[in-house]
């Protein structure tokens, strides 16, 4: 088990964006487990979430659901480590492209993890939600614009600071493996590993197609770095 505490790789404005997104993420989530009921709960999520069997056949929910689903969670643990994930790398990448950019990039990078794990298994009934796929955009984005940005990296009790390139790239070799070994019976798979699949290479796309500018990551100044620097506020 890997956890990123922070990266090294400050950001030249606050990333109102990243902000907004993980504040609506939390109020979905505050909507949807403690203000509807459980049945209330499971028709807000069929009705808002992506069922590939439906997504193209133009009966039952539209394709507006691969928007709604990635603002759903199923549960406070993904939740959380969606929103960390997001917050740890999501600022650099909202800095370089831009608070409009960065929201198109995240939504188009969340719908298309959404169809790739949808094309992937098409007879699927079980609903996908889970901001995942747009947060995998993300980290794809990042491994183009920052390889060189180091990690703090939580690694079982030991912390190693390790390059970003390693980290996102170890982290996409477990989504591709694991979503290989799901394919047997990928309705009953509890994780969307190819939705992951998908986002990230749409997020490696995006920058390398539309050239994105990149910056090398300000130098670590070791214990005497501003702590404006830092992710943990």
């Amino acid at each position: 088990m890997f956890i990123p505490l922070r990266d090294i790789n400050p950001t030249r404005r606050a990333p109102v964006v990243t902000y907004l997104l993980i504040a609506a993420n939390l109020g979905v989530f505050i909507y949807q487990f403690l203000l509807l009921t459980p049945d209330q709960n499971q028709r807000f999520v069929m009705q808002h979430a992506v069922i590939p069997h439906y997504l193209f056949s133009g009966y039952g929910p539209s394709l507006s659901t691969t928007v709604t689903s990635m603002f759903m969670h199923g549960g406070i643990g993904h939740l959380a480590s969606n929103m960390w994930f997001l917050h740890v790398f999501g600022d650099n990448v909202e800095d370089l492209l831009g608070p409009r950019r960065y929201l198109f990039f995240y939504l188009l990078t969340g719908v298309i993890s959404a169809v790739t794990h949808s094309l992937i298994d098409p007879s699927s009934q079980v609903p996908l939600v889970g901001a995942s796929g747009a947060i995998s955009g993300v980290l794809g984005a990042y491994i183009v614009m920052f390889p060189r940005a180091r990690v703090v990296t939580l690694v079982l009790f030991f912390l190693f600071e390790v390059p970003a390139f390693f980290f996102i790239l170890f982290w996409f070799a477990i989504q591709v493996f694991s979503g290989f070994g799901a394919l047997a019976a990928p309705s009953q798979a509890g994780v969307a590993f190819f939705a992951h699949v998908g986002g990230f290479l749409a997020g490696v796309s995006y920058v390398v197609i539309t050239g994105a500018r990149t910056r090398r990551p300000a130098p670590y100044l070791g214990p005497r770095l501003s702590t404006r620097a830092l992710k943990r506020r």
